[in-house]
């Protein structure tokens, strides 16, 4: 259990920097899908790293970790909700579920 924490961290945070990163056009498709604004989707996207760059930065500084965690399970919700509402397969909205859970276990581990 003691590295349960770390490597959520981990997956998480490579994750969701290789889909803002390498996978963006799958971004772009899906905030277009939402009917959101490229400003709404650039600020989440910058959210979402500044996000994942602390969870990898709390490998040293642990006491980032329930924020970090906490804003980026905010988000995965937040996900799931549009997910849901233009009623995406399961499969398109298994990841963000996933990541969902990895937060708030990663948030319950390291809760001031």
């Amino acid at each position: 259990m003691d590295y349960l924490t770390p490597s959520l961290q981990v997956i998480v945070a490579v994750s969701v920097l290789y889909v803002w990163t390498f996978r963006y056009h799958n971004v772009i498709k899906e905030f277009k899908q939402f009917n959101l604004p490229d400003l709404t989707r650039n600020i989440v996207g910058a959210a979402k790293i500044a996000l994942a760059t602390l969870l990898l930065v709390g490998l040293c500084y642990p006491e980032l970790v329930f924020p970090a965690a906490s804003g980026m399970a905010v988000f995965m919700g937040a996900a799931q909700y549009f997910h849901f509402s233009v009623r995406n397969k399961l499969l398109q909205r298994l990841p963000s579920f996933l990541f969902l859970i990895a937060c708030i276990l990663m948030a319950l581990e390291t809760t001031p």
